[in-house]
């Protein structure tokens, strides 16, 4: 089997990269961003001793997406704060906010927040991310903490979560002493409802607070699974050093896998990979297992940022006798689709049957997808019927991901179809499927309607709602439309995520306004204490490069630093072009790459010769 994955992930040898692969056990990153294997409350996974993983060199691709690229860098020339000195037409998103949400916001880290920046697996289609959301109520969530799971499934709802929110002010503690000093009773299902819902909503900062507080005040018996959730909200409220210090006073039996592996999840998730790969190797000094769940880990970062180390991975797994899982599978199959090779995404599949592993509807709709993407639309559509399994009445939980291949397909009659049984009766996740659908057909109205519709079905409209009809009139350059439903969902008192900041922002460059869309990121990040999406960032800096505006795109940047993102190549080959447009020399841009530990490859070598500000041409030859 493992000589067959092996095959599978390297089936053009002259397609791909030949030299040797690095060692097994390189010193790797790990990131996590994925609901399935989320960190702080999860037990280890369990492997079947025995199998392990022959999987051959990776194919080695064209760098990945700019989204996900991160690095560090040191400007040559000072980024200034010059404005466009024009109104910002979206003056509004000044309104004021409760100081307990920007507190909140200001801690967020997570790049793809909700339904957007990277799903698990794309990057590219926000439809992709639609399930994490209950079926029936935004509100209304699912829990998993154990032998408690379906008393909490059938109460859903917390009063003490509601008791922390109505709490005033930014410190709750008060608030909790009263409630316990009025007879109710903290047990454990109570606490950890209300903390799944604090964490589902990012009030990350008021979690931490009760997690304090319950340990301040003896009302928890820490075990290992609390005290690694304590690690995961210290690192997104106060930082990675935080967590660090307070990992050295947990008690060593508590001090196992589960916390080092959330410290490491965190590391990367704030971009820090000189940090994660000593957390790496603290786990390998201490002897922990190397587990399914840090692979896939791997293989995620590893697949966004550099595919030629995926083969490292594989070995490791080979090595250390780790099962693949469908999380595997799934990764493996993205980055084939991602690098078009559907020859190679075809064989990984033939090979996760043959190991037993039967794919789900998530893995299926990102083959579908990739076959669209290849222009294979039979093909796609034949995996689309297969998730249908002949009566789409029977198999709701494929509508969210249906929906929006077969609109990449241009089928608006499936479209009309699937939705046509869902509208009877939809779940929230098919709404939001069928606004980006109707979107990318072009149907406004249609999207605008299944929109109108969730406002009447449900009491507050989740703030995802805003942002994919964002995204859908900023896709077709639709400014006014965009403009009144911005101020619609402030009026609303929905909260202004890194989402709907990146759907203003794409909004105002479709319709040509780039100043107010680097306005709108001024305000962001300064008035709300968010960190705007990359891709916002890029979107804007690509315009400025587009002018020739060396000053605005050197502005750009140096925000996306500020904001925790670190420099790679795709940033600065948009840069490189602002100076070519501009026709200006770069002074010292080569040193700054070499600051980066950036090493140029052709294309930017060949930039770089057009803004070498000491270039020899034929006539400067002459005059020497």
């Amino acid at each position: 089997m493992m000589w067959a994955l092996r095959r599978a992930a390297h089936p053009l040898r002259s397609q791909g990269f030949r030299g040797g692969v690095s060692r097994a056990c390189a010193r790797f990153v790990i990131v996590s961003d994925d609901v399935e294997h989320s960190v702080g409350v999860c037990e280890s996974t369990q492997f079947v001793p025995g199998k392990s993983i022959p999987l051959e060199r990776f194919h080695h691709t064209s760098y990945l997406n700019a989204r996900f690229s991160l690095g560090n860098c040191s400007l040559s020339s000072q980024a200034g704060t010059k404005s466009s000195g024009e109104e910002d037409e979206f003056s509004e998103l000044e309104a004021p906010v409760s100081t307990g949400e920007i507190a909140e916001d200001a801690v967020g880290e997570d790049i793809d927040e909700e339904l957007g920046s990277e799903p698990e697996l794309s990057g590219d289609d926000v439809e992709e991310n639609l399930g994490d959301v209950s079926h029936d109520e935004p509100e209304e969530l699912d829990t998993d903490i154990g032998d408690e799971k379906e008393s909490l499934k059938k109460k859903g709802y917390s009063e003490l979560f509601k008791v922390i929110m109505d709490a005033p002010g930014l410190s709750i503690h008060g608030t909790l002493d009263k409630w316990v000093e009025e007879g109710n009773e903290l047990s454990r299902s109570e606490i950890w409802l209300a903390l799944h819902n604090l964490r589902k909503r990012q009030f990350y900062g008021r979690a931490l607070q009760l997690m304090e507080w319950l340990e301040r005040n003896k009302h928890l018996d820490y075990v290992e699974r609390d005290y690694a959730s304590r690690v995961d909200l210290i690192a997104k409220v106060h930082g990675l050093n935080k967590a660090e210090k307070y990992i050295e006073s947990i008690p060593e039996s508590f001090r196992g896998e589960v916390i080092y592996r959330t410290l490491l999840a965190n590391c990367v998730g704030a971009g820090n990979m000189m940090k994660a790969n000593a957390v790496f190797n603290k786990m390998k000094d201490l002897k922990f297992p190397i587990t399914a769940f840090s692979c896939n880990q791997l293989l995620l970062l590893y697949k966004r940022l550099d595919k030629k180390k995926i083969a490292d991975v594989l070995l490791l797994m080979e090595k250390e006798n780790v099962q693949p899982t469908l999380f595997t599978y799934r990764l493996l199959i993205d980055a084939k689709g991602q690098s078009n090779d559907i020859l190679g995404l075809d064989q990984l599949v033939e090979t996760m049957k043959a190991d037993g592993i039967e794919p789900d509807n998530q893995t299926q709709a990102t083959i579908a997808r990739h076959y669209a993407d290849a222009g294979l639309n039979e093909k796609a559509e034949e995996v689309l019927k297969e998730m249908e399994r002949g009566d789409v009445k029977e198999n709701r939980s494929a509508f969210k991901f249906i929906l929006p291949i077969y609109a990449a397909l241009g089928k608006a009659d499936e479209v009309s179809r699937v939705w046509k049984v869902c509208e009877q009766d939809p779940w929230f996740e098919e709404c939001l499927a069928a606004i980006s659908a109707w979107g990318k057909l072009g149907k406004i109205e249609e999207a605008e309607s299944v929109f109108e519709m969730m406002t009447k079905k449900w009491k507050k409209v989740h703030r995802r709602c805003y942002s994919l009809l964002l995204k859908v009139y900023a896709d077709h350059k639709m400014l006014a439309k965009g403009k009144e439903l911005a101020k619609r969902m402030i009026d609303s008192g929905c909260r202004i995520d890194a989402l709907t900041w990146d759907a203003l922002v794409k909004l105002c460059v479709e319709a040509g306004e780039v100043e107010k869309a680097d306005s709108i990121l001024q305000k962001a990040t300064q008035q709300f204490k968010t960190r705007p999406l990359f891709s916002s960032f890029m979107v804007v800096l690509d315009q400025y490069a587009k002018r020739g505006d060396v000053h605005n795109a050197e502005k750009i940047l140096h925000r996306l630093r500020q904001s925790g993102y670190l420099n790679r190549i795709p940033q600065y080959h948009t840069l490189l072009q602002a100076y070519i447009n501009a026709k200006a020399p770069a002074y010292g841009f080569r040193e700054r790459l070499k600051a980066d530990n950036i090493f140029p490859d052709k294309a930017m070598a060949a930039m770089l010769a057009q803004v070498d500000p000491f270039r020899k041409t034929a006539i400067s030859d002459l005059l020497d």
